[in-house]
């Protein structure tokens, strides 16, 4: 019968029997003389090892009551190890000597508290499929960032799950080594090789972190880890998502800064130079301004530059703070070119809004020979030595053209209407419009404009284009032409005048845009078509003049017009025309 006795090892209680107990302790004083020579961390790895023997103890006691025996003891220190078989003097931790590291058949998953940028889920995992950390963090970014942030709740979950290896046994079996004597031993002094640098680096600072702390050395869980760290995680977010903010000011501020340089040489190179406006666009306040383009386009520069200067230094100071701010002279004088520029842009635009503050006319009435019962016939011309349009067409935009070597704006927004008159002859009236600075410029303006047309053995031509100075391209310049013709008399209108033609009265209510290719006469009430077909008349007229119905009793058609009117009736007893 033997002895039992109770023990405390790494935190665990167990009962051993007397024989066991001696030979667990005469194993564990030849770990602590095996280290005599060198104490460093002596303790340390002796609680390592005595934690270590009670975890593989636990793992055989299956009930509390169950007792130690010596083959216990024997599995434990086969696993362990002998201490006579390592080496365990400075040669064996010099980096040039060849490290004899076992490893165990699996692995356990731990976070590593020692390799951390959040709370060391990936660097533990890293440890657990034996990978390097950088890529698991690069596919947790990449995870956050395709899966609309997902990872997050993820990785916080996995931060509270998974344990930190804290003691030298767990960092071993986090990397997949055996718990043995040697690898303890080895684990221990590495770390405090690492803690002795960093000392000697920072003694000072550690020193009152001791003076004020007093060394706690309280383990923390994994939620208390992540509620403290929490303040960590959003600064990182805004200090990331500041750098980004940062790049795109100076993204943007160097683009808009780059393209008003090249702009501003372009255009104002070729102002001073007078090489000629036919190479440069300008903006609508350019056009017949007071002052000349070249110190618009300065103020223009400095006007939309400067904003993008002072967002260009704000974006370097929120990626470096080493960046210094602009002087307080350099500030005014930006201050004070700024707004001098926006006065002068202020005082072209307001002089650019006077240019259009009154309407102009000019009118012209000229007389054709055209009594009733003639038929007068209506066509557009263009000019295709001035336009490079394909289509002769009515437009509410200009062109600029040159005439005789002189550049003008070609304009087709031409109203074509058509009327009665009480009088013998027809007669034609041609309105001019402009806008101006004041009445009489306007109206000058209006006169103007170079507008032709010609009559040549009752074929009227009009020109589907008017000529006017460059300096008139947003004066809202247009011609309304109404030819007026005496009662009885005939019209036909070309193809041509499709698009030109404007709310044309007519008796059949037929659309403008139908009324080309077609012989009308005029009455009272206006045109009526001589050859249309029904089909283009207006709803408002075919219900008026035009019935028809067919039934049982066969097909009936009534006609309504100026005229008179008519009746045709089919049925059993034959047609009847009334």
């Amino acid at each position: 019968m033997n002895k039992t006795i109770n023990i405390n090892l790494g935190g665990i209680f167990f009962h051993i029997d007397e024989i066991a107990y001696k030979k667990l302790k005469l194993y564990l004083d030849a770990i602590r003389r095996s280290l005599s020579d060198d104490p460093q961390g002596r303790d340390e790895i002796i609680n390592d090892i005595e934690l270590r023997i009670g975890e593989l103890l636990s793992e055989r006691v299956k009930d509390e009551r169950q007792v130690v025996n010596e083959n216990d003891i024997d599995e434990i220190t086969k696993i362990m190890g002998k201490p006579e078989d390592y080496l365990v003097d400075e040669e064996m931790f010099d980096d040039e000597q060849p490290k004899y590291r076992t490893k165990s058949s699996s692995k356990k998953l731990f976070r590593d508290g020692e390799d951390k940028f959040l709370g060391g889920v990936s660097s533990g995992l890293a440890h657990y499929f034996g990978i390097d950390s950088l890529w698991v963090r690069l596919a947790w970014v990449v995870f956050v960032i395709a899966g609309f942030g997902v990872g997050i709740p993820i990785y916080i979950l996995l931060w509270i799950l998974i344990p930190e290896a804290e003691s030298t046994a767990e960092k071993l079996q986090m990397k997949g080594e055996s718990v043995n004597i040697s690898n303890i031993e080895r684990k221990i002094r590495e770390e405090f090789q690492d803690v002795t640098s960093r000392v000697k680096d920072g003694v000072n600072d550690v020193t009152d972190k001791v003076k004020s702390s007093g060394l706690k050395n309280k383990a923390k869980s994994g939620l208390q880890e992540v509620i403290e760290t929490l303040g960590k995680i959003f600064t990182a977010i805004f200090n990331v998502f500041g750098k980004f903010i940062g790049g795109i000011l100076i993204l943007v501020a160097a683009t808009t800064l780059i393209a008003l340089i090249i702009g501003g040489f372009s255009w104002g190179g070729i102002e001073i130079l007078g090489v000629g406006d036919e190479y440069v666009h300008y903006p609508s306040i350019f056009i017949d301004s007071m002052l000349p383009s070249w110190l618009l386009i300065i103020f223009g520069f400095f006007a939309v530059g400067i904003p993008f200067i002072i967002l260009f230094m704000l974006g370097l100071k929120i990626l470096s703070s080493n960046v210094k701010s602009f002087s307080t002279t350099t500030k005014l004088s930006f201050l004070g070119v700024w707004i001098i520029s926006l006065l002068g842009l202020g005082f072209a635009g307001a002089d650019f809004a006077t240019r259009t503050a009154f309407d102009g006319v000019n009118n012209q009435t000229e007389e054709l020979p055209i009594v009733a019962l003639d038929t007068l016939k209506v066509k557009m011309i263009g000019n295709d030595d001035l336009s490079a349009r394909k289509e002769l067409r009515r437009r509410y935009n200009s062109e600029k053209v040159y005439d005789n070597d002189i550049e003008k704006l070609y304009s087709s927004r031409i109203n074509v209407d058509i009327k009665s008159t009480d009088k013998i002859n027809a007669f034609i009236k041609i309105r001019k419009e402009s806008e101006g600075k004041n009445r009489l410029t306007a109206n000058n303006d209006a006169e103007s404009l170079e507008y032709q047309f010609n009559l040549n053995d009752k074929n009227l031509e009009l020109n589907g284009y008017f000529l006017s100075a460059l300096k008139s391209q947003f004066k809202d310049q247009l011609i309304d032409i109404t030819i007026h013709l005496p009662l009885n008399s005939i019209v036909y209108l070309d193809s041509t005048t499709r698009t030109f033609l404007y709310d044309i009265d007519n008796v059949q209510n037929i659309y403008d845009r139908d009324m080309p290719k077609h012989f009308y006469k005029m009455t009272e009430n206006g045109l009526k078509c001589l050859d249309c077909d029904p089909s283009i008349f207006g709803n408002d007229y075919t219900s008026k003049h035009f019935n028809l119905n067919i039934d049982k009793n066969g097909l009936k058609i009534k006609v309504k017009d100026s005229d008179g009117d008519a009746e045709i009736k089919l049925d059993e007893n034959g047609l009847i025309i009334r």
